[in-house]
């Protein structure tokens, strides 16, 4: 039993962890700007109240930590809460640090930025009212600190311009930080989003073809029924016609032949057998796959070359599979019988295999749009083979990808994961 992996977080539980991350490196900052201060710059503070501050800062940090291992979500309340106790934590520093003669004071501008950028409109008018009203607070209401206005570290340098140099970097590193991670997280949800699009367009798209396939199947029974009593009859009328005969057990032979494929199809579409992937070794399955083409295909020259010698590779295949290789293969015959290369190699976490035939190569113009849509590289083909081929590997975690190879021809390749033996899929 494979553990469960444990869920990805929403885009608001990210945007809690990093806010928490900010928060984390701003307080410690903090921490560490007063001690100097208190040590080696002789700063008349209030230790004890500062400290404070400092130190429920520090707890709350702990606490969303440990609230963020808890599987509820993150709602935009909560979220806006949190700001708002930064905001007050600010304020409360603030009130002890020379108020708004701190050159920190414009760090306001952080949560400010946060909650325009992730909160709904209201909620980010709100954090931006509370850091205003905390800041006219901090004009009228604080507790000085003389040495921020007069103290001197060089020529023409205050503490003050030295802190304000400080508060701009700090503050320019954190915003373009959460800025930075939160636009990255929405482009990858936004591709997410599309590739979700995309695969539910895709499998709409399978399931029409089955459906389509199911239906088409039922209907061709009554008639290749109809049609092998008819032969029945004409075989017993042409009796002492051997060229007439001859062309009768034929005609039946392929309508016994139509007739057992479609069985086989409906046999093949049976949920419970598609839902349980048989594991089986790479070049034994490739082999067998090969040889049953070559039935259907007698006129094709080919080589297999098996590049992997590491070990033995495991897949998990199923009939569904088996038809997709088959497809990729005689589009390969359909380009150019003569000379078809079939390469197996295999990798720690994947199995290749690649078809190299000598036709003419795949347009540019549709090489794109391969196996997405109903788009075909013959005059007269529709496209669904290939469509279903990808949409068969992509089922199985794999992949094709179609090049025109630099000597001519068409190289196709198509990854799969590798299984372990016995593994359950």
């Amino acid at each position: 039993m494979h553990q469960p992996l444990p869920l990805p977080l929403s885009t608001p539980n990210r945007n809690l962890v990093r806010l928490t991350f900010v928060r984390g490196i701003t307080w410690t900052g903090y921490l560490g700007a007063i001690i100097f201060g208190i040590e080696v710059l002789d700063f008349q503070l209030r230790v004890i109240p500062v400290i404070s501050v400092i130190v429920a800062m520090g707890l709350i940090n702990i606490a969303t930590w440990w609230r963020l291992g808890r599987p509820r979500a993150v709602t935009d309340t909560e979220y806006l809460l949190h700001l708002m106790a930064d905001i007050a934590g600010l304020t409360l520093l603030f009130y002890y640090t020379g108020g708004s003669t701190n050159p920190f004071i414009t760090y306001y501008l952080v949560p400010v930025t946060i909650a325009a950028a992730t909160l709904p409109w209201l909620y980010a008018w709100i954090v931006a009212s509370a850091a205003m009203a905390g800041y006219t607070f901090l004009m009228l209401f604080y507790q000085p600190v003389p040495q921020l206005s007069h103290g001197l570290i060089g020529p023409g340098i205050s503490l003050h311009v030295l802190g304000m140099w400080i508060n701009f970097g700090l503050s320019a590193g954190l915003v373009t930080f959460f800025i930075y991670k939160m636009a990255h997280a929405l482009r990858r949800r936004d591709m997410t989003l599309s590739r979700t699009r995309e695969a539910a367009l895709r499998n709409e798209q399978v399931l029409a073809v089955a459906t389509q396939a199911a239906g088409t199947a039922h209907e061709l029974g009554t008639p290749l029924s109809t049609m092998a009593v008819l032969l029945k009859e004409m075989r017993q009328d042409a009796a002492g016609n051997e060229t007439l005969e001859a062309d009768i057990d034929l005609l039946r032979q392929q309508v016994d032949t139509c007739k057992s494929r479609l069985q086989h199809l409906v046999a093949n579409a049976d949920r419970r057998r598609l839902a349980e992937p048989e594991i089986r070794p790479a070049q034994q399955w490739l082999e067998q796959v090969v040889q049953r083409w070559l039935v259907l295909r007698p006129d094709v020259t080919h080589t297999i070359e098996i590049l992997g010698k590491r070990g033995t590779a495991w897949l998990a295949v199923d009939t569904t599979l088996e038809q997709a290789l088959m497809n990729l293969l005689n589009n390969a015959a359909d380009a150019n019988p003569e000379d078809i290369l079939i390469c197996l190699d295999w990798k720690s976490d994947e199995v290749v295999i690649d078809i190299r035939d000598h036709g003419p190569g795949v347009a540019m113009s549709i090489a794109d749009q391969l196996g997405d849509t109903f788009v075909s590289t013959k005059s007269k083909g529709m496209g669904i083979g290939l469509f279903l081929t990808h949409a068969t590997i992509n089922r199985f975690g794999g992949g094709v990808s179609l090049y025109n190879h630099e000597e001519g021809g068409t190289l196709t390749e198509v990854k799969l994961p590798r299984a372990a033996p016995g593994q359950a899929v």
